[in-house]
């Protein structure tokens, strides 16, 4: 097997590449909403098949005899099946918005990415020993099944995915509460007693103490008023987090007004309230920086309006979509509870 037939399979295979390549950024563009969508299952099945086919490219390439002309024809019915694959992706976005369409594409592309190192793998490999095609191709095919089985996790509707987008949200924010819970008091209120201890340590054992101590928490112990400061803005957070988890609740139970072509109103106002939540998001983060030492008191309650404010323009989107439910209003009544008190506090 010689280095002609491999320029052959390599020319075949680029023809093939550049096709789909064409194809996969019709995914790019937005489908005419009159077109009829085509449900995500029937995009499941196909990458079913294209696992399947995966398969067959594996024990045909690691195969004792190699002819061009059958991995030619094995290399046309995979892409061929992988076109159809990529038109039925592109035709399941009808009515989808910006963050279903992106877990759409990312899923896809993951398909797309992992074939095409199976087969610019499998073609360089030609006229190797068999020994060393078995030993790279059957990882490369388990990685497109792999791929195409995560087609499974991929959230086929908006309210899904963005729902799974906040819920990063609230992993976030829970992630800055805990890190707020983090933060000590220091030592201001030093006994005699203690002074006296201290002063009976030798000079090196002083020193070997403080690098006991940890030297990664200079400058983040507070004041008591910082500290005071802190416990109030982690019960902020920590009423931030239960809106947005209940904000995620009160989509979640919108399901089933979702429709299939809907790429109107109903979608623009999930999308709202998504970029709402990172907003939030992005404030808390601030609110949680701003709480070393020094405390930025002023940065503090520019936070804290901004969230006051995002909570409003949330509450008129929830309702625009008749999503408002009475555990999402008692959150968000909590919430400026917590917001005033923690303003008043900072001497606003």
């Amino acid at each position: 097997m010689g280095r002609a037939e491999r320029e052959e399979l390599s020319r075949s295979l680029n023809s093939h590449l550049n096709t789909i390549h064409e194809t996969f950024q019709v995914l790019d563009q937005t489908p005419a909403s009159t077109l009829e969508k085509v449900s995500w299952e029937e995009v499941i099945r196909m990458g079913d098949q294209v696992s399947k086919q995966a398969t067959s490219v594996g024990m045909l390439w690691t195969g004792e005899t190699l002819e061009v002309k059958a991995l030619e024809e094995n290399m046309k019915a995979y892409f061929n099946m992988l076109q159809g694959f990529l038109l039925l992706s592109h035709g399941s976005t009808v009515g989808a918005g910006p963050t279903l369409t992106s877990c759409v594409h990312a899923s896809v592309k993951q398909v797309v990415d992992c074939t095409f190192k199976l087969f610019k793998e499998s073609v360089s490999l030609y006229g190797a020993s068999n020994s060393d095609r078995k030993l790279s191709i059957p990882t490369l095919v388990g990685a497109v099944w792999e791929a195409c089985s995560a087609l499974k996790k991929t959230p086929a509707t908006n309210i899904t995915a963005i729902g799974r987008a906040m819920t990063q949200v609230a992993v976030s924010i829970k992630d800055v509460v805990r890190e707020m819970r983090e933060l000590k008091p220091g030592s201001y209120d030093t006994t005699d007693e203690a002074s006296n201890q201290n002063s009976t340590k030798t000079e090196g054992g002083a020193l070997d103490d403080d690098d006991e101590s940890g030297g990664d928490d200079l400058g983040n112990d507070l004041s008591p008023e910082e500290m005071k400061v802190a416990q109030s803005a982690i019960v902020v957070v920590s009423e931030t987090l239960v809106v947005i988890k209940e904000l995620i609740r009160s989509i979640t139970s919108l399901l089933k007004q979702e429709k299939p072509a809907d790429n109107g109103d109903f979608v623009n106002s999930l999308e709202n309230l998504l970029k709402q939540c990172q907003a939030i998001g992005r404030q808390i983060d601030e609110l949680g920086a701003c709480l070393y030492p020094p405390q930025e008191i002023h940065a503090l309650k520019t936070a804290v309006d901004n969230i006051s404010s995002i909570i409003n323009d949330m509450l008129v989107e929830v309702e625009s979509i008749k999503g408002t439910s009475e555990t999402f209003l008692r959150a968000c009544s909590g919430l400026r509870d917590s917001l005033r008190q923690f303003k008043s506090e900072l001497g606003f």
